[in-house]
């Protein structure tokens, strides 16, 4: 399986890893199919998310698109983080195996869930269908 230079480097060095104890927002998807688990972790001042850390486990595919999205999101409004798409993961990535396309729906989704955590704990309303995902199997978004 080929990889591009950008997924060996974010897999190799991973930007904003780790655990984040203050966070805003927390959002946690897995696939059981895989073994991929991403936990999202966000900090927001005046509707922009200043922080975002993650905590992966799962293949180098995982903890790119992981650590790719935290890159894409970090600074940006929550609404342009809503954007977030996986396709736009991949696209910064150069490309994954069509095998790993769903680590880029996880890394999308766990965006997504730790907004909605950060929305639930501040009694912010929110359209909640906005936030489903297509295959539910996946994340535990339908929980939220």
């Amino acid at each position: 399986m080929l990889y591009s230079e950008k997924v060996m480097d974010h897999f190799a060095n991973p930007r904003n890893l780790g655990k984040m104890d203050d966070a805003d927002g927390i959002g946690e998807v897995g696939n059981a199919k895989c073994g991929d688990i991403m936990k999202m972790y966000i900090k927001v001042e005046d509707g922009i998310i200043t922080d975002v850390t993650f905590n992966t486990f799962g293949c180098a595919s995982a903890i790119a698109t992981s650590s790719m999205a935290t890159e894409l999101v970090k600074g940006k409004p929550i609404d342009q983080a809503l954007e977030l798409t996986n396709k736009a993961v991949v696209e910064a990535l150069d490309g994954l195996p069509p095998a790993k396309i769903h680590c880029s729906v996880l890394a999308e989704q766990a965006i997504k869930a730790a907004i909605a955590d950060y929305y639930e704990k501040n009694g912010i309303d929110y359209d909640k269908a906005a936030f489903a995902c297509e295959d539910c199997d996946h994340c535990h978004l339908h929980e939220v």
